[in-house]
């Protein structure tokens, strides 16, 4: 197993962790042996946003005598109301529900206290600036929570997130095919296949930007939906027509910028020894790349996916960095001056590219690289 440290909390992530959503048609007994096998892995963290009490229970009952090891996102704003989960920011409802998480872990705190599932901007500026985000942050002054973050499928809300210096780590829905979506805020569209429309051929510039702030501004990003619910692994559903693999899913997520650790959907031992293969895996069995450039329903022809397979130049350009600054400083009006210093540093620029070529015979999309070097040496102006 590796690890990541978070931001500047210090603390260390195993690269891959437990998503315990499914425990609840599972024995005590046999939670209990899946978070043993976890720990025996390696894995130091998981992510409980489940609100059902015997649920709470059965894993606080397998971590009790681990307490201090693991590294638990526990979310606040998540109920349980009439036998069923209710997301509210009703604030009587709030606190006695997570009391009821600590309580149920029998601990006095989490590592970091998740504001759970906004979703719209609306209600996340909403949230910061009302009663919510005050109950939160006097739960860290009284260390009932070490560090705040928050958990969202759209980019824009995960934007405004990773400008709070105070929100320090962000859970963020990361695979191959919700990075192309555009930002919404009905978590539905991601799972619709009819809304996957053929221009949707490169990562939306929405996710581009959050990708490179959290770089920037240290926040970390933790990875839900990192499979997509296993449509990612089914050819006939998957959004482009191949089917990719755990491993291929995880080593996506993992090269996105200011990603730590995948928090993977599992049920068994089975599933996270086929999640764990990463490990193990050749860089063949790795390359999501390859599976994409074959997909027959959309295709990332064309299009840069910073992955790196151009590599490498006899001059020394990171293409895959030039490129990502280009398209960042491309969406805005002005070239931003933090994006314009990140380009200057570079080792290499696009005006020393020599034109060999061997970066686009490389190229599994057939970017046309030099033209792509030409566009970004006009922008940055070096």
């Amino acid at each position: 197993m590796e690890y990541r440290t978070i931001g500047n909390t210090g603390i260390k992530i195993s690269e891959i962790a437990f998503g315990a959503e499914w425990m609840g048609e599972y024995s005590d007994e046999e939670v209990t042996q899946l978070v043993q096998y976890c720990k025996k892995q390696g894995i130091n963290s998981l992510d409980c946003w489940m609100s059902d009490p015997d649920i709470r229970r059965k894993l606080g009952n397998a971590i009790e005598d681990d307490r201090q090891y693991w590294i638990i996102q526990g979310h606040i704003g998540s109920t349980w109301q009439n036998n069923q989960y209710v997301r509210t920011r009703d604030m009587p409802k709030v606190k006695e529900a997570f009391q009821d998480l600590l309580d149920k872990f029998k601990t006095d705190y989490m590592d970091f206290g998740m504001i759970h599932y906004v979703d719209e901007v609306k209600e996340y500026e909403e949230i910061m600036n009302g009663e919510f985000i005050e109950y939160v942050r006097q739960l860290k002054k009284e260390n009932t929570i070490h560090h705040i973050g928050l958990s969202t499928h759209n980019a824009d809300v995960a934007l405004l997130a990773a400008q709070e210096e105070e929100i320090e780590l962000i859970l963020f829905s990361i695979n191959p095919a919700f990075d192309i979506m555009p930002a919404t805020e009905d978590l539905e569209v991601y799972r619709d296949s009819s809304k996957y429309t053929e221009d949707l051929n490169s990562i939306d510039p929405k996710r581009v930007e959050l990708y490179q702030l959290c770089e920037e501004n240290n926040t970390a990003l933790t990875v839900m939906k990192g499979y997509d619910g296993g449509i990612l692994f089914d050819e006939k559903e998957s959004p482009f027509g191949v089917a990719l693999t755990p491993v291929h899913c995880i080593a996506y997520a993992l090269s996105r910028p200011a990603v730590k650790s995948v928090f993977a959907g599992i049920k068994t031992i089975k599933e996270l020894d086929e999640a764990l293969e990463y490990y193990t895996a050749t860089d063949e069995e790795k390359d999501y790349n390859k599976v994409l450039a074959k997909s027959t329903k959309r295709s990332f022809e064309g299009q840069c996916t910073y992955c790196g397979h151009c590599a490498p130049c006899p001059v020394n350009i990171n293409v895959a960095m030039v490129t990502k600054y280009h398209d960042l400083a491309a969406i805005q009006e002005e070239v931003p001056e933090s994006i314009q210093e990140h380009y200057n540093n570079l080792e290499a620029h696009a005006s020393d590219c020599i034109e060999c070529g061997g970066c686009e015979e490389r190229c599994p999309f057939n970017v046309e690289i030099i033209e792509l070097m030409h566009k970004a040496e006009a922008l940055f102006g070096k």
